[in-house]
């Protein structure tokens, strides 16, 4: 395929996704703010090979549940790049929080940035 073509290719998908995560976005406003509960270890997200490229940055924000054991339950993209938003899905369900008496949930952001 040429590079125009896989070029065009790239802005249809980005922009479908997108529209996608706009959707959600609007759907997670009642998310609880910044998650209040301390993380005991955190998996730093992988900044994407095409993003590096297209010299993409930003923050995704990701709503997560985390269950009384500190475990990530479940996490929904709620802002940001779509070419970002998978990076920051997968390192965040890696996360383990301290254990509670109940479930909570709370937005992680992570910020993605090339590094010189």
């Amino acid at each position: 395929m040429s590079v125009r073509k896989t070029r065009a290719l790239l802005i249809v998908m980005t922009a479908a996704l997108a529209a996608g995560l706009g959707e959600m976005a609007l759907q997670g406003q009642e998310a609880q703010g910044e998650i209040v509960r301390r993380a005991r270890s955190k998996v730093a997200a992988v900044y994407p090979e095409l993003a590096r490229k297209l010299n993409i940055t930003g923050t995704v924000k990701v709503e997560v549940v985390v269950a009384p054991n500190g475990s990530v339950k479940n996490a929904r993209v709620v802002g940001g790049h779509p070419v970002l938003a998978n990076a920051a899905l997968e390192a965040v369900k890696k996360w383990r929080f301290e254990p509670t008496a109940m479930e909570s949930s709370g937005v992680v952001d992570f910020k993605f940035a090339p590094r010189n």
